[in-house]
């Protein structure tokens, strides 16, 4: 007969699992503030002192400091997520259909500026993620691979959806998800580097006419615009 589980060790592994997590939520936070004070090449000593601690204890919660960098890219996977959601929310019809099923260029700007809203919010976060440490993982472990499969795994179904509904396969969707994400990454990154950048709204609205359109109809679109 299998004794039975004594409760008070299940109740004490469970807070101290609790307390961990919350500990590392704290560290996390402590180490983003860190990076928006000093910049995307923020040390570890600096990062222990937003903290109020060690870098001991910090090694301790995440192994090492690329431990801490996955676990500020799973926050800020989390804030794209959440962003990009409420993005597609608000540009989808105030009847419940999906977002393309309205106006799929409204669609295509929510996207972009989500995206471009975190770069503008947060830049010395985002230099800081994209600019990864050497990582000696796989592919699919890889945190920004992961960012943009997350963000992907969003917009497959709604282009999926466009698709179907114009009588067409979907196998283009994931293609054409994963290139807008890379369209709107690089042109992030140059954005960002530019000290005579445009305001944020000027970019999204161009990248959006060429998402949306392509080169021929963006042409058309400004001719048109122009007369």
């Amino acid at each position: 007969m299998t004794p039975p589980q004594d409760s008070r060790v299940d109740g004490r592994d469970a807070r101290w699992t609790a307390h961990r997590e919350q500990r590392r939520r704290e560290l996390t936070d402590a180490a983003l503030r860190a990076i928006r004070n000093h910049g995307a090449t923020v040390g570890m000593d600096e990062i222990a002192a937003e903290a109020g601690t060690s870098k001991t204890v910090i090694y301790r919660h995440f192994g090492d400091r690329l431990g801490l960098y996955l676990a500020v890219c799973a926050s800020v996977d989390s804030n794209v997520l959440g962003d990009l959601q409420q993005a597609l929310t608000r540009a989808g019809d105030a009847s419940g259909n999906p977002p393309l099923a309205g106006d799929a260029r409204a669609v295509i700007e929510a996207v972009i500026d989500s995206y471009f809203v975190q770069v503008e919010r947060d830049p010395e976060v985002y230099r800081f993620v994209v600019r990864r440490p050497a990582l000696n993982v796989s592919p699919e472990d890889d945190p920004v691979i992961g960012i943009s499969d997350t963000i992907a795994d969003v917009l497959q179904p709604i282009f999926a959806e466009a698709l179907r509904d114009a009588g067409q396969p979907t196998s283009a969707a994931r293609i054409w998800a994963h290139g807008l994400i890379g369209f709107v990454r690089e042109s992030a990154d140059r954005w960002l580097a530019d000290p005579d950048r445009p305001a944020r709204a000027v970019v999204v609205r161009h990248m959006a006419d060429f998402a949306t359109y392509g080169l021929t109809g963006a042409l058309g679109l400004d001719s048109r615009s122009t007369k």
